[in-house]
């Protein structure tokens, strides 16, 4: 009977799928910043077509780490529901491409300046803060980032830059438009904006 029972046990045990823990936020977000700063950092890639390749990988280890649909529902606040579902997945992609063009320069600008991450913070059980430094010869930069845990990954929602979240700097923008406009006057000059950065 005793046997019974062991054998029972194995088979739940082989049958019940190992849960894959994710990684701490911090264990996150510096594993992916490394990442940044090694595709900033080749000395491979020169000239316009070394710009090009750093751009398009750096595109890729974003897709990776943000959540452009959390960061675009933040973003908007209330006035997400305003926005069909169309609407709101042109949005999402437009704002991910806004964001490309307004920080992707001054990313390859970086010069070698150390990144050194201090702590996390939990805010609740799926959300996260992690507070790190960009830290130069005469100064410190901080720069905070706030996670989701979505799928057992931990994802990018909002950036810190000195104090200024890049939700609540975006948000009082678009609010500001479609407290006038109807939302597809936001879409409109959104294409125009990331049309004429491309």
């Amino acid at each position: 009977m005793r046997l019974k029972s062991i054998w029972i046990c194995l088979v739940i045990l082989v049958l019940i799928p190992f849960q894959v823990y994710a990684r701490s936020p911090m264990e996150t977000t510096e594993t992916e910043v490394k990442k940044i700063l090694a595709v900033l950092g080749d000395q491979s890639l020169t000239g316009e077509a070394g710009t090009t390749a750093k751009k398009e990988k750096l595109r890729v280890i974003f897709d990776d780490i943000f959540d452009y649909a959390v960061l675009s529902k933040r973003t908007l606040g209330h006035n997400w529901k305003k926005l069909d579902t169309e609407q709101q997945n042109e949005f999402v992609e437009l704002y991910r491409k806004l964001l490309d063009s307004v920080y992707m320069d001054r990313l390859l600008a970086y010069k070698d300046e150390n990144v050194v991450f201090s702590k996390e913070r939990m805010i609740t059980e799926k959300r996260a803060e992690v507070f790190s430094n960009i830290v130069t010869s005469d100064k410190k930069i901080p720069i905070d980032y706030r996670l989701i845990l979505k799928k057992n990954q931990w994802k990018v929602y909002d950036i810190i830059i000195e104090g200024v979240s890049l939700v609540k700097n975006y948000r009082s923008q678009f609010n500001a438009i479609l407290s006038k406009n109807e939302p597809e006057e936001l879409l409109k000059i959104l294409r125009e904006k990331t049309k004429a950065k491309e």
